[in-house]
């Protein structure tokens, strides 16, 4: 196995040579621009990864990591398209930079897209990647209809909160190492394993953006803090406060998430101060932890050498790592 960057530069050189200058030049154009976005592009890194964790050349696994890119960026699209959102990754939306049709028309290719690329592998593969994928295709959907139910509903619970992360984006994650594993053919319970290591990484990947939403480095985040608190997200941070708060902090916490002032910065701040007040950064802390600790104690019960184990959970402590 090689270093992170090694796995990123094999992705980035594939993506720049990948021929889709077809017609109708209006539905192939968009898919060009949001894929040469770039972005992280960690799901066909783990994808790569996983495959030489059991010994394949990571080459062999680029078709499903392309599929897996290909899907994820195809989410967003349309992800764009429901929020509103004028700019990803510090560019127009392709919603904004032709229209809303266009944006559906070519997030619909890209789906169908991403199965074509596992036409690459025999038939034994491909009809296990096409299942996981299916799946986790189906996963995202309903994670995303969680999170649009959730901005309507005042009482949503913890555990539902949990299953909507699970879905909407940690499932991706666990997908992409099962995928690598699979064009691998390693035995059954690898598979599971790295899947699981996956998905538990991801629920705290997504936990710790809560938590760095409200209380990162505006410098480092790469986001404007208080983001989910000025569009009245309700994180587990949300949750955790509402669950521990008194009777005078819970109604000011609901009368500060029913209000759009023109500026921000007393909301942000008040929500800040009971999230610390309720103990709900804490609790937040802990469950990135325990998320954290569980995908790597999956690590143990996967037959692979130990030196690989060592690299998965120091890319599972970079990942974590992020400046608060």
């Amino acid at each position: 196995m090689y270093a992170i960057s090694h796995y990123q530069d094999i992705v980035t050189k594939h993506f720049n040579s990948l021929a889709l200058k077809k017609e109708p030049k209006n539905l192939y154009e968009p898919i060009r621009y949001i894929l040469s976005l770039g972005g992280k592009r960690l799901r066909p890194v783990l994808t790569l990864m996983s495959a030489e964790v059991f010994d394949v050349d990571c080459q062999k696994a680029l078709p499903a990591a392309t599929a897996v890119e290909v899907f994820h960026n195809f989410s967003l699209i349309h992800d764009d398209i429901m929020d509103d959102a004028p700019l990803r990754r510090g560019n127009e939306t392709v919603h904004e930079k032709w229209n809303v049709n266009t944006g559906i028309l070519s997030g619909d290719a890209m789906l169908i897209l991403a199965y074509q690329y596992f036409e690459e592998y025999e038939p034994i593969i491909f009809r296990e990647l096409a299942k996981l994928f299916s799946k986790t295709a189906l996963e995202v959907c309903e994670g995303q209809q969680y999170d649009v139910d959730f901005e309507t509903r005042d009482d949503v619970t913890i555990s539902e909160y949990l299953k909507m992360i699970e879905y909407k984006t940690a499932v991706l994650v666990g997908a992409s190492m099962k995928m690598g594993a699979i064009v691998a053919k390693t035995s059954a319970e690898n598979a599971n394993s790295i899947y699981d290591f996956g998905l538990n990484l991801g629920i705290a990947f997504q936990l710790q953006d809560d938590y760095l939403d409200a209380f990162g480095n505006p410098e480092t985040f790469g986001k404007q803090v208080g983001g989910d608190i000025i569009e009245n997200k309700k994180t587990y941070l949300y949750l955790k406060a509402m669950e521990f708060a008194s009777a005078n902090e819970k109604e000011q916490l609901f009368h500060l998430f029913s209000i759009q002032p023109s500026d921000n910065t007393d909301k942000i701040n008040s929500v800040k101060e009971i999230f610390n007040q309720t103990g709900a950064s804490e609790a937040t802390q802990k469950a990135i932890e325990s998320y954290t600790f569980k995908a790597f104690e999956t690590l143990e019960k996967m037959n692979i050498d130990t030196d690989k184990k060592v690299i998965l959970k120091a890319f599972g402590e970079k990942l974590m790592s992020r400046n608060v």
